[in-house]
């Protein structure tokens, strides 16, 4: 018998699974390899019909705007919530995590903002991510002061629902504003001041 004969074979099956499990997984880093930083790109092509601004915010016009996905789940406080529940409302959705230091600094200006506007229509939901436990979650949401509801997504699965092409939540902290009608109108992949995040909100607020 020849040495190469003797040579351990390798299963083909299990170089297969095992190259299936690891593309599936660098799909999934790809999200989380993004957290916590300034920025990100459209992730869309030459056909989007997005526009970012110089400071940052890209926008749809109205007409023009892609269906947010299903968002549903528990929330933190192991509540089961729908986003699509707040149809008819602007809904505000951020993508946060306790161990973001970003994520630290905008939170008082979200709450503030919230507490002004939802009298007027305007829902916060965030998108608790990467965090291991919702006990640190909901540690920061206290420490903050935080009222309104967020998912919990530790995985990051919802920010995968989001279309390529679309406004999608890329980086942690993102924010994504839905219209009335369910459909996204503007995003930023930066952390937001007060002013800035009002910006943001307040031409989908004028739409009638």
């Amino acid at each position: 018998m020849s040495a190469a004969s003797r040579a351990p074979q390798v299963s083909t099956h299990w170089t297969r699974s095992r190259r299936t499990a690891l593309t599936g997984a660098g799909a999934a880093a790809v999200v989380l390899l993004s957290a916590c930083t300034s920025g990100g790109t459209s992730g869309g092509g030459g056909d989007t019909n997005f526009v970012m601004g110089k400071d940052g915010i890209s926008t749809v016009a109205k007409g023009k705007r892609d269906a947010a996905p299903d968002l549903s789940g528990k929330t933190v406080e192991g509540k089961q919530l729908d986003v699509a529940g707040y149809r008819g409302k602007i809904v505000v959705l951020n993508v946060w995590g306790s161990w973001c230091a970003p994520c630290r600094a905008e939170a008082p200006s979200f709450e503030k903002v919230y507490q002004d506007l939802k009298a007027q229509g305007v829902q916060f939901v965030g998108i608790n991510t990467r965090d291991t436990s919702v006990r640190n979650a909901a540690a920061f949401e206290k420490q903050q002061g935080v009222t309104y509801p967020s998912l919990y997504d530790p995985t990051g699965k919802l920010m995968l629902r989001f279309e390529k092409g679309t406004l999608n939540p890329q980086t942690v902290p993102s924010t994504v504003v839905f219209d009335r009608d369910g459909k996204i109108a503007a995003r930023s992949l930066s952390p937001l001041s007060e002013e800035k995040l009002r910006k943001m909100i307040t031409p989908v607020l004028a739409e009638k």
